[in-house]
């Protein structure tokens, strides 16, 4: 027992995984019981089944590791649901499970694994096809290999939580509530690598602008909801204008950025800036309909530019867009002003 002893303290100290501690524990259940195959089980009750996680096989008879049988059919859940943790005649006790039948199972003995948050989780098991009786101490061990299995199953659980719940506050810190989109500080992120990568394959980055003209007087006119359904809708929209490869972000209030990898330079690229502006104050163009209320939307102010990724920081970039959208703005507004005083 002492050897014994020395051996679960060390596996238990050890262990990084739920399989670096079942597997010594399952060796060392066979030397306990002195049945030929030990092994661990899942149950997944919602399908029904009981899968072989784990399993040690020492004698002619064999439980197959990785194999799943209906749970109905179990001596798992028979034992469970008696009370009974062991039985040197199956065929007798529980001569109705099939599985039990095909492995040749005469000799039996098994207990729950559970975990505090989530109940049942497996069995821990031994076996053997041939009538033996259940050794001393066999089944006080067999209950402490099933809490300490179910206390590591705990710990792995907790840890896939956390490191869930990591990622959705990583995810919620860098996406817009509103539209989905990644929000200004997952932009200049964005916008770093592409100019990374820009430099090393001597391409230049298109960064675009977008301000939402005369979102003020929707807002003023129609109500906040229907202001941000005309956001999330044009987010759509612009989405839909871009490459896969492409990123749109929301910058904040009724702006957004779009960035993307554009062509070397001596491939023109304000030609590739010029047509990527095109599609973005395109898709802004045209009827809306916002919860029973049809826009009809003027389109919005865009300016495009393709920086040289090897001299442009991403700040600078974001400047650089800015001015162009504004450059664009005042020349709408120019021209809208100018239609006004002709048809006065």
């Amino acid at each position: 027992m002492d050897s014994l002893i020395e051996r679960l303290s060390d596996s238990v100290s050890s262990a990084k995984t739920l399989e670096d501690l079942a597997r010594p524990m399952l060796e060392m259940l066979e030397v306990v019981t002195g049945l030929e195959s030990t092994y661990l089980t899942t149950i997944d009750l919602d399908k029904g089944l009981q899968h072989v996680l784990f399993a040690r096989n020492a004698g002619a008879m064999t439980v197959p590791e990785g194999a799943s049988v209906r749970w109905t059919d179990t001596l798992c859940r028979r034992a469970l649901e008696e009370g009974r943790t062991f039985t040197d005649d199956v065929a007798n006790c529980w001569g109705d499970s099939e599985a039990a039948r095909a492995l040749g199972i005469q000799t039996y003995v098994s207990t729950a694994v559970r975990t505090d948050g989530s109940g049942l989780f497996g069995t821990l098991c031994a076996a053997s096809g041939t009538k033996r009786p259940l050794a001393p101490h066999a089944e006080a061990v067999l209950h402490l290999f099933a809490r300490l299995i179910g206390q590591q199953v705990e710990r792995e659980l907790l840890v896939v939580e956390l490191r869930k719940a990591n990622a959705e506050l990583a995810a919620r810190a860098s996406t817009d509530a509103l539209t989905g989109l990644p929000n200004r500080r997952s932009l200049l992120d964005t916008l770093r690598r592409l100019l990374a990568q820009g430099e090393r394959e001597g391409r230049s980055v298109l960064v675009g602008f977008i301000d939402m003209d005369g979102f003020k007087k929707i807002n003023d006119l129609h109500g906040h909801d229907i202001g941000d359904e005309f956001l999330s809708a044009m987010a759509g929209r612009l989405s839909a204008s871009l490459r896969a490869s492409d990123v749109l972000a929301r910058f904040g209030g009724d702006e957004f950025v779009a960035v993307g990898l554009g062509p070397p330079h001596e491939e023109s690229p304000r030609t590739a800036a010029r047509a990527l502006a095109d599609r973005l104050g395109e898709s802004t163009i045209g009827e809306l309909r916002l919860n029973h209320t049809t826009l009809d939307y003027g389109g919005a102010s865009v300016g495009v530019v393709a920086v040289d990724a090897t001299t442009t920081s991403a700040e600078e970039a974001l400047r650089l867009a800015d001015d162009a959208m504004y450059a664009v703005k005042r020349n709408r507004q120019s021209a809208a002003g100018v239609a006004q005083g002709s048809s006065a």
